[in-house]
């Protein structure tokens, strides 16, 4: 297993579309689940639950992309609807997390937001740290009611993000970072 510091300091994000499989285990995927699960939670809320897309699943999630797509965007070609529906099929697993926040009267929102975000990352590092490449995107997908709805997402739930895991099909590029001094400041 990796140092969890130079994991950190080396991790990139990789399109989905430079992946391949395979894909994590059954007890790979048990891992990341576990891990994503393992995040600040005050008051043990559980905001947030995951949608794992693998196989078919994958496929039938690109039908309903491009269903929405295509009646959304009637000037669509076929081959713009085709890429909404090979969304999820660069990457062999996708996990969607989705934020169940609910109004409390000691936790704000904000807060148990923050932890479906922190749910993401931990997904993102785990799959990084058992050898894997990952990509946490959102796009219309993710905030598009009917979509929403037809991935059993309830009215008050919101997509945090879909992570695709895979191989990288290429050793990953760095990007540029921020200059701590640009971002950094002193009380």
């Amino acid at each position: 297993m990796p140092d969890i510091i130079e994991l950190l300091k080396t991790r990139r994000s990789v399109k989905p579309i430079e992946m391949t499989g395979p894909g994590p285990s059954p007890a790979e995927l048990e891992t990341i689940l576990t891990l994503g699960a393992r995040v600040p939670d005050h008051g043990k809320l559980v905001p947030w639950r995951f949608i794992v897309f693998e196989g078919d699943a994958r496929a039938k999630a690109g039908d309903i992309f491009a269903a929405i797509f295509k009646e959304t965007h009637l000037a669509a070609t076929e081959d713009q609807i085709e890429v909404e529906r090979n969304k999820f099929m660069h990457a062999p697993l996708v996990i969607g997390v989705v934020s169940c926040a609910k109004p409390h009267v000691k936790i704000p929102l904000w807060e148990q937001e923050l932890s479906a975000g922190a749910s993401v990352m931990n997904i993102v590092t785990a799959a990084n740290g058992l050898g894997y490449v990952a990509n946490w995107l959102t796009g219309w997908i993710a905030f598009d009611r009917a979509v929403l709805d037809a991935l059993g997402l309830t009215a008050d739930e919101k997509m945090a993000g879909f992570i695709h895991i895979g191989r990288a099909k290429r050793p990953p590029e760095d990007r540029d970072r921020p200059q701590l001094a640009s971002i950094v400041t002193r009380f």
